[in-house]
């Protein structure tokens, strides 16, 4: 071993835990099975070390440095490494000339730009050719959306990847390993972790595996040994350690239930501060910030309904932003979100009419759709025309008549009389109740 090895081995050695623990083969990725399954593009790309320019996007703490890392280890390419918020043209310049002599040897050139949407538009652009002639491989990592933060040209050179935050039981496994490893992990002091203070550091890292490996950290290399000789990382423990409590709030439990129960008919009962409470509860807790959306969601279209269409336009974009976004900042989405669906006129209308309309068709099968409300386009159609024995014939275009409306029936005949959705006089509702007796009555 050299001097060079030596101090090599050191601050390898001295580096944070995080960072040692980081896999040397794309097997040893935890999480991410929707790009790095066996089946998938991208593992079969890095297998085959056949990998074209990429960019990463999703949180921190989700692997995005950590598969560049691998790709470092699994290539015969030189691979070159940049950071863009210390980085600028000049190191560019740098690498471009290394990997045109490396394609003198017949060698790529692979360059990992992390936070890639530090860069400017010029910085940006330097780039494009040489990614475009094939001089270098990109690969771009960014917490940020790609497609608003870096320039349409380098996306349209490369293929787009979005890394989601880490599952808690994804996190879970990489605590134990973590505590377990003894050649990078902190095996060598000998600790052990409680079920309970694992799935508990599992559940508050929010999808972040550096911060529940840092919390892992400092607890072995705060708490003393015990009389057996070994560091107990209990929840008290890990508590202090990431500085949140846990609230009983087991995600497979019955307090869990209770509590999303509760945050439901917070918003059915239209109280927003208790939605707001238990929201917090359930966000303090580790609950998956996209569960809580689509109950949001749910709450919009059962609850409200058309009293306030726009209580679903809310949710829908919420859930949307959220993943976007992430933790912290999308707690303020959802509390917007459960306030207003908590603060929107309630109706049950569609809730009702969906129940109706399950009991109808399970009692009464598929009826026959009466034969003007049929389609005429059928291909190799009997009459030659388009239609099947006068298929369409007799119908009323509503938009022919005053108010866009003709008295038609549209249910089969034995059910023609049946009542599925029925207006409720709340908000919106009520107009759109008013609306249709007017053009029904001819008004």
């Amino acid at each position: 071993m050299d001097l060079f090895d030596l101090m090599h081995g050191n601050r390898k050695a001295d580096e944070p835990l995080a960072s040692r623990l980081r896999p040397d083969t794309i097997d040893e990725v935890v999480g991410q099975d929707h790009i790095l399954g066996r089946d998938k593009l991208l593992y079969r790309a890095i297998r085959a070390d056949k990998l074209g320019s990429i960019i990463f996007f999703g949180p921190p703490g989700t692997g995005k440095t950590t598969i560049a890392q691998v790709i470092a280890k699994s290539t015969a390419a030189d691979f070159k490494e940049l950071n863009a918020t210390v980085s600028g043209k000049k190191d560019m310049e740098e690498v471009v000339a290394a990997a045109r002599e490396n394609l003198a040897f017949s060698k790529k050139t692979i360059l990992f730009i992390d936070e890639i949407h530090r860069f400017n538009k010029a910085q940006q652009d330097f780039l494009l050719p040489y990614v475009e002639d094939g001089t270098v491989t990109l690969i771009g990592a960014t917490t940020e959306n790609p497609y608003f933060e870096v320039n349409r040209a380098l996306l349209s050179r490369s293929r787009i990847f979005e890394l989601k935050p880490l599952g808690a039981d994804d996190i879970k496994k990489l605590v134990l390993r973590a505590v377990t490893d003894d050649k990078k992990g902190m095996g060598m002091y000998n600790p052990v972790i409680d079920d309970d203070a694992a799935d508990f550091i599992s559940n508050v890292a929010g999808g972040d595996a550096r911060a529940a490996l840092n919390a892992v950290e400092l607890g072995v290399l705060t708490t003393d040994p015990s009389e057996d000789g070994k560091i107990h990382l209990t929840l008290d423990v890990m508590q202090e350690c990431i500085q949140k409590k846990a609230l009983g709030y087991d995600k497979n439990g019955d307090n869990h239930y209770d509590v999303i129960s509760a945050f439901i008919k917070s918003m059915r009962g239209s109280d927003p501060d208790a939605a707001c409470y238990y929201l917090a509860r359930m966000l303090a807790s580790g609950e998956d910030i996209k569960f809580i959306a689509r109950r949001i969601m749910i709450c919009a279209s059962e609850d409200v309904g058309n009293a306030d269409p726009m209580a679903l336009v809310v949710a829908v974009n919420a859930s949307l932003a959220i993943e976007r976004v992430g933790m912290p900042e999308a707690a303020i989405i959802l509390n917007q979100a459960a306030a207003y669906v908590a603060c929107a006129p309630k109706s049950n209308s569609a809730e009702n009419a969906r129940i109706a309309g399950d009991m109808i068709v399970e009692k009464t099968g598929n009826l026959p759709v009466p034969v003007y409300l049929r389609d005429i386009h059928y291909d190799g159609a009997a009459d030659g025309k388009g239609g099947f024995d006068g298929n369409g014939t007799g119908y009323k275009y509503a938009h022919d008549f005053p108010f866009h409306y003709v008295s038609q029936q549209y249910l089969p005949d034995e059910i023609k009389d049946a009542k599925i959705y029925e207006l409720s006089d709340q908000g919106y509702e009520k107009n759109l109740k008013a609306w249709l007796n007017k053009i029904k009555n001819g008004q």
